[in-house]
């Protein structure tokens, strides 16, 4: 990040009736910084396919239920709300055959039962599933969030920023008479989207790394100067 800054140390009439060491007009620091911060992605998430082809209906359909009753199940134990489960079916007639077929998404907040819950289903109904690689993403909460964190980072370096040029001209720095976000901006990560071009061979840890978010804040503040820093503040 850059600094940019203007010290306007012309003598200025001593203040009236005041104690201390009071700002003096005219006596200013203008300093612009910046920063830059990145966040993990919030949700995850993951499709199940399943399905059955028998001669009969009823025995493609019961295949398939026994299986979805199975992961609802597995999904609560750890967890998951079931609003966080949608299922959608499609049944098909194919030649003399009947075609049962089912996907399962399931919203995960957390990584680590996500993990769990895809061991065991791998676990206990092994090729009779097909688990695709999860999709992280971000909530427009989460996004807020870093948003807020990197303008008040950006803040306080422009503030750290400010002390020390004031230190350097053994000044004391006072309040902020104003602080403007100049510019702000977001790369990287995925909000809310069913679709995802990551590669199947990636890690759970470079998926998740892969989808981070990155957002960056340039402000410009002007802060006013105080007065000269005594004996016992330089040795401080």
């Amino acid at each position: 990040s850059r600094v940019f800054a203007e010290l306007d140390l012309a003598p200025s009439p001593a203040p009236q009736g005041r104690v201390g060491s009071p700002a003096l007009p005219g006596r200013e620091v203008h300093v612009s910084g910046s920063a830059e911060l990145s966040a993990r992605p919030d949700r995850a998430r993951v499709s199940l396919r399943l399905g059955s082809r028998k001669e009969a209906a009823e025995a493609a359909r019961s295949s398939v239920s026994r299986r979805l009753q199975y992961i609802a199940h597995s999904a609560r134990l750890h967890g998951v709300p079931e609003e966080n489960m949608t299922v959608t079916e499609d049944f098909s007639r194919v030649e003399n055959t009947y075609q049962m077929e089912a996907e399962v998404c399931i919203i995960f907040s957390d990584f680590g039962k996500m993990q769990n819950v895809c061991n065991l289903l791998i676990e206990k109904l092994g090729t009779s599933v097909t688990i695709n690689p999860p999709h992280f993403y971000y909530t427009p909460e989460a996004i807020d969030t870093l948003r807020r964190q990197v303008c008040v980072a950006a803040v306080g370096n422009t503030r750290r920023k400010a002390q020390e040029v004031c230190r350097l001209f053994g000044q004391m720095l006072g309040k902020p008479l104003l602080i403007k976000e100049e510019e702000t901006k977001e790369w990287g990560g995925h909000i809310d989207s069913h679709l995802s071009h990551s590669d199947d061979s990636q890690t759970l840890q470079e998926r998740i790394q892969n989808a981070a978010a990155y957002a960056s804040c340039r402000v410009f503040a002007v802060f006013e100067i105080k007065g000269k820093e005594n004996s016992r503040n330089k040795l401080i």
